[in-house]
């Protein structure tokens, strides 16, 4: 029987102290840990078009985006990891490196650098580049993307043709052009997004 908790394709696999934060101690299966995450990514959704905007370029609003997004299943939702990985910067400087990534969007926007979409997949890129959390980096920085174009006029993007919950082509695509972007093209990666 394969884990459940194991990464999918281009996932961030878990370390075990990591997977016994699991709070959803009936999941046994990958398919039933992908049903708990999405039905708790939909109440964290509902939370967030329920909340007034005010400022999402902040650490504390990134944090409580992740635990709302997770908090039903993983103990540790909201909190930044304290554990090296392959992709991301050194845990300790996760803080600074959000800080960082904050305040250049707000100057690119205040001095009009890029065009909206451009900014906010940025913006996204930047952020998995950091990877702040555990698991759940991608689905929660596109979330912050979405909702900073959607501030900066535009529409929520639609992150490729069939969603990233597929491990088929579409996440491939997706990988591949964060992969462009790390090599600093973000064309395909802003093409991506609005496919």
């Amino acid at each position: 029987m394969s884990d459940p908790l194991d990464g999918l394709a281009g996932g961030t696999p878990l370390e075990p102290a990591e997977r016994e934060g699991l709070l959803q101690t009936w999941i046994t299966f990958r398919g039933e840990l992908n049903e708990a995450e999405q039905t708790n990514i939909s109440a964290g959704l509902a939370w967030v078009h329920r909340q007034a905007r005010k400022d999402i370029l902040n650490e504390g609003f990134m944090r409580n985006l992740h635990r709302r997004l997770f908090g039903d299943v993983w103990a540790w939702a909201g909190e930044f990891r304290s554990t090296p990985r392959d992709l991301g910067v050194e845990p300790a400087l996760i803080r600074s490196e959000i800080r960082l990534t904050f305040d250049d969007t707000r100057y690119w926007i205040e001095k009009q650098t890029y065009q909206p979409d451009e900014i906010a997949v940025r913006l996204h890129h930047r952020l998995v580049l950091i990877h702040p959390f555990a698991n759940g980096n991608g689905r929660t920085t596109r979330l912050i993307a979405d909702l900073l174009a959607e501030r900066l006029g535009r529409e929520p993007f639609t992150w490729g043709p069939q969603g990233l919950d597929d491990i088929g082509e579409t996440r491939a695509r997706y990988i591949a052009a964060l992969k462009a972007a790390d090599d600093h093209d973000i064309e395909p990666l802003l093409e991506f997004a609005r496919s």
